[in-house]
């Protein structure tokens, strides 16, 4: 008997630590969690700035970047986007849940419109993220009980070797000749996810 309530304490414990491991799930504007396959789109937290995340150019370049739609006149929505959790049996994004997330539109440009680590800008040192190239893992967090949200990257650790000081970045918005891109290792920005 001692040796089956030992056993029940075991899977209580474990189940427990399993639960808190997953973080909270990520909310839209509606207070709905995220859901893999479900289009979103991304709006800034704080009103008035710019409107929604969109593809954009960049010196004259095919709109294979992410970027932010600037406020004016007309719609200011953005695309919307589908996030994908790198775990195939998580359906529900949460703080800790590892994800993939693609535009839900097509470029003129690439047919690829998952999003990924581009160059780094010589003067501002901060890396863009663009569309096209090898998918990227990102993950969102919030340092309040219900957003705004950060999404952020970091470099998966391999051992071995072991990583050592891997360059994270959070997501911001750099603002260059009147266009505003996505950028990872500048200020934070804060976003909300609006169902389409």
């Amino acid at each position: 008997m001692l040796r089956l309530i030992r056993s029940l304490s075991f899977i209580c414990l474990m189940m427990a630590i399993s639960s808190m491991a997953q973080g909270p799930p990520v909310l839209d504007t509606d207070g709905n969690p995220l859901t893999r396959g479900v289009e979103y789109y991304v709006d800034p937290a704080i009103t008035d700035v710019a409107g929604g995340l969109t593809l954009v150019a960049r010196n004259g370049s095919c709109p294979s970047y992410v970027g932010q739609v600037p406020i004016g006149p007309g719609s200011v929505q953005g695309l919307p986007v589908i996030f994908t959790p790198s775990n195939p049996g998580d359906t529900i994004i949460t703080e800790t849940t590892d994800f993939t997330v693609a535009f839900s539109a097509s470029s003129t440009c690439v047919q690829n419109t998952t999003w990924g680590i581009g160059e780094e800008d010589p003067e501002t040192r901060r890396r863009f993220l663009v569309i096209g190239g090898e998918p990227t893992v990102f993950d969102i967090s919030s340092d309040q009980a219900v957003g705004p949200y950060t999404i952020g990257w970091c470099p998966p650790c391999l051992n071995p070797p072991p990583c050592g000081r891997p360059r994270c970045g959070l997501a911001g918005i750099l603002e260059q000749n009147g266009t505003r891109f996505l950028t990872l290792d500048g200020p934070a920005f804060p976003f909300r996810f609006r169902r389409a």
